[in-house]
């Protein structure tokens, strides 16, 4: 007879008692969670668990819908097998591969890309996901050993997940069964197919848009957006990946192995600099044309702005340009003047944080070859002071301008557009774990934060997770709507990072302690993190963009 153990309900605010042994799902089958959307998976003592977890012991549960981040990935990469399986059903000759996220999605090719879906197809393959939906079938977990699981993935001819498994060192793999069809993730899918209840497919660029619900409103399905340019960034890579045959982390295993690394790491750094120097090179054209005067550079958290402004900076110098930089940091209003978010704390982040009249009266005087009295902000008395600190533009000088708002329209409401120059930059993560799995470029930003914290900062990797999901509303809010508007998009990911990374985010994301939340987090990382071997730093060069984030740069910040 099994014996009774006591759990603590945090959803309840309350203690239940359990038989060990019990699932979690039959436990949640006997409380009264009032919530709209179905519990996908739970927190068990700070760290994410299938629900068919078996509880054996007194613990901590938290269980989470699609409304949590963690929730929310249970979700899309159920709904990424329900495509497979829906694919592999109607036409097994034709192989899926999950490119990357965009426009509200997952962007999906179709024998990389040389099988372009018709609607008809597209049509079919949607009718056919709603009846695996319908059907209700099981996500089986199983373990087996990993030659077992090789075989299984090389019958189904799926060769990047045979390279990984075959990398990994693993003695043993779980995976998944849909019916008799078996695939692999990097954590829990939903208990069956009647949990996904809502997705879309629509026809985009050369594949399929894979849509999953709305962040905001998860009883709708989230809505594409236009998002060209990223997609063309996105597509250069991928295709410089296949020109090097390095699609998957398997294959970055493997050239690691066979000591091809070095190699690996010159011509990612040099494709760096080319885009580098072209964007240097259309600024130089625009100039002497009697346009962009003013260069702008945003992007996202730990997207490498620092570094890429001071390394184009250094290629417009070789187009004979005099690059000059102002901080829009220096433009902070007063702290008692700065905007209030939601829980009523400083938006740092706001727009509304800068004085924007004072910062485009600068601009256009500027501009008009005033000579300029600049301020500086005192972050320790929170005030804005001026030193005496002037500037002014020489017929050969370009203004650059780095910061979240870069792009957006408001900050340079006095400066003509074609006086601007702008550049987006991201971490557009183009490897894959395989071919159903991408690296969510969000997942390569925080662990490249993570590390920069903990290494220059003196911030913890804890508090670094507690504050991320307000980066990224922040991001949602002042930086992705208006990406678009670049005139060039600069990736700033390199093929190789996470196995350099890795070293350094390893030992630091196991110092979260267990009795937190972020907990939950750090533990996903780690088993992530799980499947790159080891780069060591020193092949890095101090040029590197990552060196922003691991140190060792030649670059003062």
């Amino acid at each position: 007879m099994e014996k009774t153990i006591k759990v603590y309900c945090h959803n309840t605010h309350s203690y239940l008692n359990v038989d060990g042994g019990e699932k979690l799902i039959s436990i949640i089958k006997r409380l009264d969670i009032k919530n709209e959307y179905r519990h996908l998976t739970a927190r068990v003592n700070n760290k994410s668990e299938s629900l068919d977890f078996r509880v054996y012991n007194a613990c901590d549960i938290e269980f989470v819908n699609i409304c949590d981040p963690s929730g929310r990935r249970v979700y899309e990469r159920s709904l990424c097998f329900i495509l497979y399986k829906a694919i592999h059903e109607l036409y097994p000759d034709v192989d899926l591969r999950i490119e990357h996220s965009i426009s509200n999605g997952k962007y999906c090719l179709l024998n990389d890309g040389k099988t372009v879906p018709s609607i008809e197809m597209i049509d079919n393959i949607r009718q056919r996901m709603q009846e695996i939906v319908e059907r209700d079938i099981p996500f089986e977990q199983h373990i087996a050993h990993t030659e077992d699981v090789i075989k299984i993935f090389e019958k189904q001819n799926l060769p990047e997940k045979v390279d990984l498994l075959r990398s990994s060192g693993d003695l043993y793999t779980t995976y998944y069964l849909l019916d008799d069809l078996a695939d692999i993730y990097y954590s829990w899918l939903a208990p069956s197919t009647g949990y996904i209840q809502v997705f879309d497919i629509r026809p985009y660029a050369n594949g399929i848009l894979l849509l999953p619900p709305d962040k905001a409103q998860p009883h709708k399905v989230a809505q594409p957006i236009e998002q060209i340019k990223m997609l063309k960034a996105f597509d250069e890579y991928n295709t410089f990946n296949q020109i090097i045959g390095l699609n998957g982390v398997g294959k970055l295993n493997r050239a690691i192995d066979e000591d091809r690394a070095s190699t690996l790491v010159q011509v990612a750094e040099a494709l760096h600099e080319k885009q580098i120097a072209s964007i240097a090179e259309e600024i130089a054209h625009r100039f002497q044309e009697g346009k962009s005067r003013i260069v702008l550079i945003s992007g996202p958290s730990s997207s490498g702005k620092t570094t890429f402004s001071k390394r184009l900076s250094i290629q417009l110098m070789t187009n004979r340009l005099i690059p000059a930089a102002i901080s829009l940091d220096d433009y902070f209003v007063n702290r008692v003047n700065t905007p209030l978010d939601e829980n009523g704390e400083y938006d740092y982040e706001s727009l509304y944080a800068l004085d924007l009249q004072r910062f485009n009266s600068d601009l256009k005087r500027l501009i008009d070859g005033d000579t300029v009295a600049l301020p500086t902000y005192d972050f320790k008395s929170g005030s804005r002071v001026e030193t005496g600190k002037t500037m002014q533009l020489t017929p050969h000088t370009v203004l650059i301008l780095e910061g979240i708002h870069a792009l957006n329209p408001e900050l340079t409401t006095s400066v003509p557009e074609e006086q601007k120059f702008r550049i987006y930059a991201s971490a557009l993560t183009s490897l894959s774990i395989d071919d159903h799995n991408c690296i969510p470029t969000t997942d390569n930003r925080l662990l490249r934060r993570i590390v920069r914290d903990a290494k220059t900062r003196g911030v913890s990797p804890k508090d670094t997770i507690a504050r991320w999901e307000s980066v990224r509303r922040g991001e949602d809010r002042w930086i992705f709507p208006y990406q678009e508007n670049a005139d060039a998009m600069f990736n700033s990911s390199l093929l190789f990072e996470l196995a350099v990374i890795r070293d350094y985010a390893i030992p630091v994301l196991r110092s979260v302690p267990r009795n937190c939340p972020e907990y939950a987090e750090a533990a996903r990382l780690l088993k992530f993190l799980h499947y790159f071997r080891s780069l060591p730093m020193k092949e890095i060069p101090p040029t590197s963009l990552l060196r922003e984030f691991l140190g060792g740069s030649s670059f003062k910040y």
